[in-house]
């Protein structure tokens, strides 16, 4: 999410702060592990993390740790049991209780799942089934404000149409005619990147948030929203070197600034050390930090989104309920310590994230 700012001043004292904020109050030493601490969290990212999910819930902080300090081995278990089944798993995810889930299609996989220490849910489709329904539908013109996605809790694919799309007829009539793998859920607002609809883009006014700060060859660079580095050339930090948009949504930034720590700024002098990148989960509580609405939390609700944004769609976006609004493009989804996505749009009260890793193997940098 961009947003254009009311001058210069505004936008370099709001995109430079994660480069900054390491160099000028340096990264938090670790915890001592309690029962009360989750491993990897910095104090403000786990405060703000296991007060919404009690709240959410309806259940105790002591609770929301406990379920938090729970969902990394959890999510590690779905991919590498779904990795080990192959074509035998459809998909997986992390229940209410951050237990881990995998779909699979008969009692025998069931069995070995079970054994792998994992919950089994016999599922009627597959994974070939439900990916040929997303592609049918991906296939046909692209409708502006809506989107298609995975939810492997259903067992389905979903086209969400929000209130602004037009001409969602032969869309709509294309997603009934594929029976129960999909379904059609309807929205309030619209889906956008960042720029409301009249708004000028000018390099010097120009509002993103910094990404994750990376390295290559003794060089710093920030993988950031491809919206946001196709949309400027230089920025208060240094230039755009790369975008990708639409199709994926990440670009790159060279890093001339002299401060590149790796850790996500909480936007009250203290940061969250980012120490590595995965895929993310399904049913994963994570956190999200921009320079508009600064830290907020949420959980991952689809994978694999194909968004229509009036600029083109983007594919393969993480969907999350965390509160994302103009200005915050290319900030961090993370959880803990794990960087997982780069923030590219809104719409219907969720967000879309760009996986990090796909930027990092595009570009060839590393994590900071």
């Amino acid at each position: 999410m961009r947003t254009t700012s009311p001058g210069r001043r505004l936008f370099a004292r709001s995109a430079i702060t994660m480069v900054a904020a390491g160099a000028a109050v340096g990264f938090l030493a670790p915890a001592t592990a309690t029962a009360t601490t989750i491993e990897g969290y910095s104090p403000t990212v786990q405060h703000a993390a296991v007060t919404d999910l009690a709240a959410e819930a309806g259940i105790s902080e002591a609770a929301a740790t406990q379920l938090l300090r729970a969902q990394a081995a959890s999510a590690d278990t779905v991919r590498n049991v779904t990795a080990a089944l192959g074509a035998r798993a459809v998909d997986g995810y992390l229940d209410a209780a951050a237990k881990p889930v995998v779909n699979v299609l008969d009692r025998a996989a069931a069995d070995e799942v079970t054994a792998a220490g994992a919950q089994a849910k016999v599922v009627k489709h597959s994974a070939a089934a439900l990916t040929s329904a997303q592609e049918a539908l991906q296939a046909l013109p692209a409708v502006t404000h809506t989107s298609i996605g995975l939810d492997p809790k259903a067992n389905q694919v979903v086209l969400t149409v929000a209130d602004a799309a037009k001409g969602t007829e032969a869309l709509v009539k294309a997603a009934e005619s594929l029976g129960d793998r999909v379904r059609v859920e309807r929205v309030a607002g619209e889906m956008h990147t960042a720029i409301y609809n009249g708004e000028a883009i000018t390099g010097g006014g120009t509002r993103c948030s910094v990404g994750f700060n990376t390295n290559k060859g003794g060089q710093n660079y920030v993988v950031d929203a491809g919206h946001c580095t196709r949309a400027v050339s230089q920025w208060n930090i240094g230039p755009s070197q790369g975008s990708t948009f639409p199709g994926s949504d990440y670009g790159l930034i060279r890093n001339t600034s002299g401060s590149a720590p790796g850790a996500v700024t909480l936007w009250n002098g203290q940061n969250q050390k980012i120490s590595s990148s995965a895929a993310a989960t399904v049913g994963q509580r994570i956190s999200k930090s921009g320079s508009t609405t600064h830290l907020t939390t949420g959980s991952v609700q689809r994978l694999n989104v194909t968004v229509n944004y009036a600029e083109g769609a983007v594919r393969g976006l993480i969907q999350t309920s965390a509160l994302v609004n103009p200005g915050d493009s290319g900030g961090c989804l993370f959880a803990g310590s794990v960087g997982l996505g780069i923030t590219s749009g809104k719409g219907g009260g969720t967000s879309y994230f760009q996986p990090v890793g796909a930027a990092l193997s595009a570009y060839g940098v590393k994590l900071n």
